[in-house]
């Protein structure tokens, strides 16, 4: 009597992929292609040098590093420009009641600042942060929202004399 043979099938050849050498290429001409298209956006967006950059050195300037502007020439300067740096607010906010928010601002006028409606601005920022609550400021949709409403608050407080406010700390703790 003779075995009955079992069905098996005979292993297939798995399907082949690409080789090496198509796939070295291929990888080649992608970075081509990503290295021209970083270099056509370098081109396109920063086409020209910063002025400092560009500019040659003196011949009498070399070795020497820029002096730094002291604190008083720095606020001349961004008085000249219409900019008046808001005293440092630090409050509580309304809930939760033990969490403190510093804001450290600069109001940016329209015309020649005013520091008496810079400090009526502070203390009407102070008193509007007070009312703030946690849940309103959480997020970057939250820090729009607040600093929409601060730049509000200071075009109403100058009568439109600031045109916005720019944040330069926002700290919770």
């Amino acid at each position: 009597m003779a075995k009955p043979q079992a069905n098996v099938d005979e292993p297939q050849a798995k399907p082949k992929g690409p080789s090496l050498v198509v796939q070295i290429i291929v990888l080649l001409a992608l970075t081509g292609v990503a290295a021209g298209a970083g270099l056509f956006a370098a081109n396109f967006a920063g086409g020209s040098a910063p002025a400092a950059e560009s500019q040659p050195a003196a011949p009498g300037d070399k070795g020497k590093k820029p002096e730094p502007a002291t604190p008083d020439e720095l606020a001349a300067a961004n008085l000249q420009r219409g900019v008046a740096q808001l005293a440092p607010i630090t409050t509580n906010l309304a809930a939760p009641a033990d969490t403190w928010v510093r804001v450290e601002l600069s109001a940016v006028f329209e015309d020649e600042p005013d520091m008496a409606m810079a400090d009526a601005i502070s203390q009407d920022l102070l008193a509007f942060l007070r009312t703030v609550k946690m849940h309103q400021v959480e997020g970057p949709s939250g820090f729009l929202h607040l600093r929409e409403d601060m730049d509000e608050r200071a075009r109403i407080r100058s009568g439109g004399k600031v045109s916005h406010l720019l944040i330069k700390t926002l700290l919770f703790e």
